[in-house]
């Protein structure tokens, strides 16, 4: 299936567009207000007694702002960062090489640290705790084992799936910050920052729509904003209004609650194929056409804050909000269980 989302497409220029966005220091940041003061007492500890933070792991749902705040405690620190994934570290050579060039306070940061595969992640283990590896220059018979020592540095892990995360992985993390949906006051204010660098004009009440309908996701404001400037600039004279912004999203096939095509076949799927639910991802997934893991981190966490769908034991169930969303008459069948539990 090839429905592409706005809410998840990145080219390059878009990736370029969004780090322009993004804020420098932690006084720039809008929302997230309990990891703010966490990162200002751990900040100042750390700088105060001349040392290298703790390690951090970010958890939170795609596009919250996990990677600009790995930014911002650099900046903040006053010390370089190292960027890097889970996918791109294969061997323990690749994570060796990036270790003995870090300097003393300096940070890492490994996005989508949970797709670190077992054997990088246990190399990992020592450099987190005692700051040293052990590194195996060959294979076999005449392969040698040699101890390095690293500076004190600084992991920053983020991820979306913290469930995925092993113990003894999670337990060496000093700091674990989690990262929430924000509120539509905190996007729209978000929004008017990014407007004003961009040098969009637009209304106060475009502003809330574009907010209304971003899903909580600073990333997703973000991009509809610009899809709305190109549309005002194509179709109109270059100003958001209320109207010029509901053209636009309605054009992206993006509804009032912010849903898109791909959450509303999600939603219908469940209540035409499933009967309302209880199913598992599994089925729905197979569906749809897509893989497990992008319903899950894609789609599901904002149906789930939404209330429009709620996990059971069982399954995924969709909710008499959904069917009154979508138009559908019916609801769920008597006896489903309700419940906030996990299904899976």
């Amino acid at each position: 299936m090839s429905i592409e989302r706005v809410f998840t497409q990145q080219t390059r220029d878009e990736e370029q567009f969004l780090n322009e966005l993004r804020p420098r220091r932690l006084d720039d940041c809008v929302g997230q207000d309990a990891v703010k003061e966490q990162v200002r007492i751990a900040v100042a500890a750390a700088r105060q007694r001349g040392e290298a933070m703790d390690h951090v792991l970010l958890d939170g749902p795609p596009g919250l702002g996990k990677t600009t705040f790995a930014h911002v405690i650099a900046a903040e620190m006053g010390v370089a960062i190292r960027v890097t994934s889970g996918p791109a570290i294969t061997r323990q050579g690749d994570l060796m090489a990036m270790l003995t060039q870090m300097e003393t306070r300096q940070i890492l940061f490994v996005d989508e640290i949970h797709r670190l595969n077992k054997v990088v992640e246990e190399f990992l283990y020592p450099a987190m705790e005692d700051f040293r590896v052990d590194f195996t220059s060959d294979s076999g018979i005449g392969g040698r084992t040699v101890n390095f020592s690293l500076p004190r540095f600084t992991l920053i892990g983020a991820t979306t799936r913290s469930g995925l995360l092993s113990s003894a992985l999670r337990g060496r993390f000093g700091h674990l910050w989690h990262f929430r949906h924000y509120g539509q006051d905190e996007l729209t204010a978000i929004i008017q920052r990014s407007a004003k660098l961009l040098d969009v004009q637009a209304d106060a009440v475009a502003l809330q729509r574009l907010a209304l309908r971003s899903r909580g996701t600073p990333r997703i404001a973000n991009r509809l904003l610009r899809r709305a400037r190109d549309y005002a600039d194509v179709r109109g004279d270059g100003v958001l209004t209320a109207a010029v912004v509901d053209e636009a999203l309605s054009a992206l096939e993006i509804d009032q609650a912010g849903l898109d095509m791909l959450d509303r076949q999600y939603l219908l799927a469940l209540i035409q194929h499933y009967d309302g639910g209880p199913a598992g991802i599994e089925a729905i997934a197979a569906t749809l056409g897509y893989e497990r893991d992008t319903l899950e981190d894609v789609v599901e966490p904002f149906l789930l804050q939404s209330g429009l769908v709620t996990r059971t034991p069982r399954g995924r169930v969709a909710r008499p909000i959904a069917y009154k969303h979508l138009g559908v008459k019916g609801g769920p069948r008597k006896g489903v269980d309700l419940g906030l539990f996990d299904a899976e």
